[in-house]
């Protein structure tokens, strides 16, 4: 008994030793999916399924580097800066921009959101595969391999690894029978801003069944860097949207629930519950807090439709089927249809509630989905209407409302993890990498090549300098990673827009402190005030899988500028902006933007 004892001991301290190791270092994991993902049956028996499942990633981690070496890697990505230095030889940077830095990251970055502090939120899960021609994700993963993880970038910091901080979300204990503790995860999640400037995040992977919806519901606060989580909702949800109300109130629709991929929920919520106060002030941090099952349903077909709230206060519905385009009031809790979408069928692609003025957006730019159809169209007074088209199609792209209300189209791909060549095939057409800007007359026209091809679970952001973040699709990032093993898993690319190539920028020096109600005058100071010639409001962008519900752009009306201040009118309703945080914005005759400040709009 006593050496069986000291045997079941050794075996236990050297699992721990393997599971630091793999803290430590990136862990590469099993090609395969499943429950036990080639785990020894004979181990199993004596340390256990969990222990065993963890020896036997730790095993396969060293093989998949073999299969796919670092050789590889190096001479792809050499390949596509060299391709991309070309390409861009021909673009002027006052014209059509450039992109600068290019440097690793900590996180694929499947879910990105610009946070009021400045800061960067960007999490997805850990990887399971290091080969790029299988799947990365632990998607059908059941176990403590289906987990989740976060890191915040701050720019200011610069692009090393000082600049970015792990915030690994709460561990959690999910209902797929294996009882195993892991970081919570919430990887194809939904989410917006709570007017708080708090990000909710709803849904994520309970895993198997080609992956199952997750009843999780978090917060995560910007200004402690921490997670908070609140009651499950009613269903799981694996790829759900969405979006933050007039009222402040987030509403979450559609997603795979929690039998698995094919049964897509038409249960719609809302967070928080009526009865329970909508977090307000920064310090008002939801703790298990409830959603509240609406009325309505939203019998989408498929994931991860477009949600807008637009400036009549109604939620739009735009479904990525074309007969599923509907209108929600999320007062009466009622569901009306909209006209048919001429397009067919759309795949995952961008849509942007198109600037408006003074007043928030009322119409919506639906764009790719389709790599054969280039057309983009638009929802403007219950009618759709073709609008001019891009230079071809693409699927997988980002496209950005940016500070002087032109248009930027970032990533493509041809399908999901298909660039040109066939699915998980890191070979990439060229044509995807291009960027393609709409100018203020509706025409489009391509721009500069991004480093990487970036397709499935890509995106893209504005950051307070007018800078543009761009990232994700963990397939590219690990095909073209400089060092497989150094923890730095994904990558980061900046574009910076032509305006940052067109003279000296506007100076805003200073904005309120406090809350600024619906409809106040209010004022802000710049040194350089006498050539100032427009403000702008610009919401901060949380996105993934193409789809963006947070974006908005407002100009605010000049009342008159007397030396270094100028005074400026916030949006008239709630509706025209929902209250929350934005990046101000102060722009020249010329239309160059300055560094924006954030302003909190609404008052309760």
């Amino acid at each position: 008994m006593r050496r069986l004892h000291r045997s079941a001991l050794l075996s236990a301290t050297a699992v721990v030793c393997a599971l630091v190791l793999a803290a430590a270092a990136p862990a590469a994991g099993a090609p395969g999916h499943g429950t036990d993902g080639g785990t020894d049956p004979a181990e199993a028996a004596v340390i256990g399924v969990g222990h065993a499942r963890a020896h036997a990633e730790l095993r396969r981690a060293t093989k998949g580097a073999v299969e796919y070496p670092q050789s590889r890697r190096n001479a792809s990505l050499a390949s596509l800066a060299a391709s991309q230095r070309d390409a861009n030889s021909v673009f002027r940077a006052a014209v059509s921009g450039r992109f600068t830095e290019y440097f690793p990251s900590p996180d694929f970055g499947v879910h990105v959101a610009q946070l009021p502090t400045g800061k960067v939120l960007l999490f997805s899960f850990s990887r399971v595969e290091t080969d790029p021609t299988k799947e990365t994700g632990p998607t059908d993963r059941i176990g403590p391999s289906n987990a989740g993880r976060a890191y915040l970038w701050d720019p200011a910091k610069g692009t090393g690894g000082r600049a970015f901080k792990k915030v690994t979300p709460p561990v959690v204990l999910m209902p797929d029978g294996t009882h195993a503790p892991r970081p919570a995860p919430f990887f194809c999640a939904g989410h917006s801003f709570l007017p708080n400037g708090m990000l909710g995040v709803f849904g994520g992977n309970t895993g198997g069944k080609g992956g199952s919806g997750a009843k999780l519901s978090f917060v995560f606060d910007p200004w402690t860097e921490g997670w908070y989580r609140n009651r499950d909702m009613a269903v799981g949800r694996w790829y759900p949207s969405v979006v933050t109300g007039a009222d402040g109130r987030q509403i979450i629709m559609s997603g795979q629930s929690e039998r698995g991929t094919g049964t897509p929920t038409p249960v719609v919520e809302r967070f928080p519950a009526l009865g329970q106060p909508v977090p307000w002030r920064p310090y008002d941090i939801p703790l298990d807090f409830s959603v509240q099952r609406m009325r309505s349903d939203a019998p989408f077909r498929n994931d991860y439709p477009h949600l807008f709230s637009l400036r009549d206060g109604m939620i739009y519905g735009l479904g990525r089927d074309a007969d599923q385009q509907w209108l929600f009031d999320p007062r009466a809790e009622t569901r009306t249809d909209l006209p048919r979408r001429p397009a067919d069928f759309r795949g995952y692609g961008s849509a942007v509630p198109l600037p408006a003025g003074f007043r928030g957006p009322d119409s919506v730019l639906v764009l790719g989905g389709d790599p054969l159809d280039p057309n983009t169209y638009r929802l403007s007074g219950g009618a759709w209407t073709t609008q001019e088209p891009r230079a071809f199609g693409r699927t997988q792209d980002d496209t950005l409302i940016l500070p002087d209300g032109t248009l930027l189209t970032v990533n493509g791909a041809k399908d999901t993890r298909d660039y040109g060549f066939g699915p998980f095939n890191p070979k990439a057409d060229l044509k995807f990498r291009q960027t393609e800007l709409r100018g203020a007359d509706g025409r489009w026209r391509l721009g500069p090549a991004q480093r990487l091809p970036r397709g499935y679970h890509s995106n893209a952001l504005v950051l307070p300098d007018g800078r543009v973040m761009v990232t994700g699709d963990e397939l590219q990032q690990i095909a073209n990673d400089p060092d497989i093993k150094d923890g730095m898993d994904g990558s980061i690319e900046i574009y910076e827009p032509a305006y940052l190539h067109r003279g000296a920028r506007p100076v805003l020096d200073r904005v309120p402190a406090g809350e600024i109600a619906h409809d106040a005058e209010f004022s802000v100071e710049s040194s350089t005030a006498s050539g100032v010639r427009r403000a702008v409001l610009l919401a901060p962008t949380t996105v993934t899988h193409a789809v963006n519900t947070s974006q908005r752009h407002l100009e605010l009306r000049m009342t008159g500028v007397r030396g270094r201040t100028i005074g400026l009118r916030a949006p008239a309703t709630s509706a025209d902006a929902p209250p929350g945080y934005y990046m101000l914005f102060l722009l020249d005759a010329k239309g160059v933007p300055g560094t924006a400040k954030w302003v909190k709009l609404g008052k309760r």
